[in-house]
């Protein structure tokens, strides 16, 4: 069973950073070696939606609220996915959660991002 542990996460003021680490353990090799790793958040009220993904390959993907201060990246060699988050809006305010996509999808538990003054 594949477990992704989540940290990083916390309150910030508008305008600041932060970088969100999750590290996957548990799998088969097969796991490891092909598949997206990336977060999704989900604010009180709102649907879940994908921040930001990244291939074994390095190819990502980024929604458009995000593209020009977020930036995902990954660590293979430690089955690790980050995401640093600059000139962070209250708007970003959410629970982000870590995936790992390989024919099936698992979860990380979430971790709190609040911004705010």
């Amino acid at each position: 069973q594949v477990k992704l542990v989540e940290s990083g996460g916390g309150l910030v003021q508008p305008g600041g950073s932060l970088r969100l680490s999750c590290t996957a353990s548990g799998a088969s090799g097969s796991v490891f070696r092909i598949n997206v790793m990336g977060w999704y958040r989900q604010a009180p009220g709102k649907q879940r939606e994908l921040v930001a993904s990244m291939n074994t390959s390095g190819g990502t993907n980024y929604m458009d609220s995000v593209k020009a201060r977020f930036t995902v990246s990954r660590d293979n060699t430690k089955n690790t996915v980050y995401l640093q988050m600059n000139s962070l809006k209250p708007e970003d305010t959410a629970v982000y959660y870590c995936y790992l996509a390989a024919g099936i999808v698992f979860w990380g538990q979430g971790t709190q991002v609040t911004v705010s003054s």
